[in-house]
């Protein structure tokens, strides 16, 4: 092959492309069907090459494969033969454009006069807005609102020469007053059954438990629903929350907000896996119960220790039921105690015959 294209004319010699092939061809000494062997060309468009009928061959791309495919196998330069091409048969698609040398020297010599235009029209303008400025600038004076009286300077120095004194400080006015706590008449007793004026009432006073705080939602709650749930986990700060099952199943996880909470389901075998104790509050019943023992703690104890609070709770409403029920007894029998006893009824006498 490089002894070919040593061999080979220049494609430059000859007046036009196909002409070159052709002389390159025939002193190849080659025939059409050994070269389209060679190139896979169907003769018929290598001999479209050769006369220069460059509208039989198919389309552009096509036709420049195969006027490289054809000037390697010549052993011609494939470069050369496809600008060659190029410049015979340019594409009537592409619009011709300008020489980009000469729109370069034309921009370079208006470009000074553009700058200098625009910098003198900037120039202009600012100097426009400051000579505006400057013009509605007005000379300080004192405010009319702020001026004082002539009177009020008189008598300011009437009153230089007298002393000052100050008396003793006055009592609130009475719409400042806190008025006394109003209790409704009767209102205790209703409640309580004991009348707090009754000396002889007898108030049976049970031992209980301090009244806890109530659970405050600030946030999403998560969980089962407010009337299954006896457990609530409320979050003091941004912690984790993991809830396994038994069989490894993840109930519920999440990284919850200070405020947010997770309501627990009853009758469910569970674990309660936190990244701190001390973050998570425990509600049993609606009432405040201190914060987690651990990181890790079984649901199922959370949910008995609810459980046996409010059986206990449900004892003592029933204890002071019946302490109430006591207490309204002996009021009865103390208030039938003391009445007097009653008059003895006096027969009434028959009518004289």
């Amino acid at each position: 092959m490089d002894q070919d294209r040593q061999n080979a004319p220049s494609l430059e010699d000859a007046e036009t492309l196909g002409e070159a092939l052709r002389a390159a061809r025939l002193a190849s000494g080659r025939s059409m069907a050994q070269l389209s062997t060679m190139t896979r060309v169907h003769p018929r468009y290598l001999t479209a090459l050769e006369q220069n009928e460059f509208s039989v061959l198919p389309s552009r791309i096509f036709s420049m494969g195969y006027v490289r495919a054809y000037a390697g196998a010549l052993g011609l330069d494939e470069l050369t033969a496809v600008e060659r091409f190029k410049r015979e048969f340019p594409d009537a698609a592409v619009p011709l454009q300008a020489p980009t040398g000469a729109a370069l020297q034309q921009m370079r010599r208006t470009s000074p006069r553009i700058l200098a235009a625009l910098g003198v029209l900037v120039l202009a303008v600012v100097g426009w807005n400051v000579f505006q400025r400057v013009v509605r600038i007005e000379p300080p004076h004192p405010s009319d609102l702020v001026a004082v009286p002539k009177n009020w300077a008189k008598e300011a120095d009437s009153e230089v020469e007298r002393a000052l004194y100050l008396g003793a400080p006055r009592a609130a006015p009475p719409d400042q007053t806190t008025p006394a706590l109003y209790i409704t008449p009767g209102l205790e007793a209703q409640l309580t059954g004991v009348d707090p004026d009754d000396p002889n009432a007898v108030v049976a006073a049970l031992p209980g438990p301090p009244v806890q705080a109530a659970f405050n939602p600030r946030g999403a709650v998560y969980g089962a629903s407010a009337t299954a749930s006896q457990v609530i986990l409320q979050a003091r700060k941004p912690a984790s929350l993991v809830v396994r099952q038994g069989d490894g199943r993840v109930l519920f996880a999440r990284q919850l907000a200070a405020g947010e909470a997770w309501r627990a389901p009853p009758n469910v075998s569970a674990t309660v896996d936190v990244s701190d104790p001390t973050a998570f509050d425990v509600y049993l019943n609606g009432e405040h119960s201190g914060a987690l023992p651990a990181p890790q703690s079984p649901l199922g104890q959370l949910n008995s220790r609810a459980q046996t609070e409010a059986r206990q709770s449900e004892a003592r409403a029933a204890a002071a039921a019946e302490a109430q029920a006591r207490a309204r007894a002996a009021q009865a029998a103390a208030a039938l105690a003391a009445a007097p006893p009653p008059l003895p009824v006096v027969p009434a006498s028959p009518p004289a015959g």
